[in-house]
């Protein structure tokens, strides 16, 4: 799944969401992909739309199933609410980060600057897109790759202070970690309780 490459729309509609951007095709084709999306579909089961719910957040931030075992595991332990933390421990992802951060269009584009070593943490290079940052990392752009296309156009269509946990300094091409997000600051559409309960059983 972290390596999903089919039409990202057929997903969106599936899950009558636009988790990978701005979707067309969910405008003209608000029901689910197949041969019978159009058709009276059954109620859905409280263990469907659970793992449902789990499915659109791995989706949404590109993980694998036992990689995101491993975070919910990791979210139980910690004090504070589960889904919450689940959900900042996805958020503090290095790959997420330089999405946000708007250094990169999309995730996938992000992991792959990760990958490819492009991106640096505290003036090290750091090429593991999973790699949790903590508050006061500073996340940038190395030097020699800071003329690539996609990096420039990403960064022009770059809306200034868009998320509160996150600072940028245009100058240096950086952006410092301030802190994991609150709940009500993360934008994404995903009931993660219901990821709990599924975990839960």
């Amino acid at each position: 799944m972290a390596r999903y490459t089919g039409p990202k729309s057929k997903i969106a509609r599936k899950f009558n969401d636009p988790i990978f951007g701005p979707c067309k095709e969910l405008k003209k084709k608000a029901y689910p992909p197949g041969q019978h999306g159009r058709g009276r579909r059954k109620k859905q089961s409280e263990y469907a739309i659970q793992l449902a719910e789990k499915q659109k957040a791995k989706y949404t931030y590109g993980v694998l199933e036992k990689q995101f075992r491993n975070l919910f595991d990791k979210a139980a332990r910690k004090h504070g609410i589960t889904g919450t933390n689940l959900l900042q421990l996805l958020e503090s992802r290095l790959d997420n980060t330089v999405f946000r951060l708007g250094i990169a269009p999309t995730r996938s584009a992000a992991r792959q600057l990760v990958s490819h070593k492009h991106v640096t943490v505290n003036g090290d290079i750091v090429n593991i897109p999973s790699f949790t940052l903590k508050p006061g990392d500073i996340v940038g752009v190395k030097i020699k790759s800071q003329s690539l296309q996609v990096v420039k156009e990403s960064l022009s269509g770059r809306q200034i202070s868009r998320f509160s946990w996150l600072e940028w300094d245009a100058e240096r091409m950086a952006g410092k970690f301030m802190g994991v997000p609150e709940r009500e600051e993360i934008p994404e559409n995903i009931n993660e309780q219901f990821i709990v309960e599924l975990y839960s059983k």
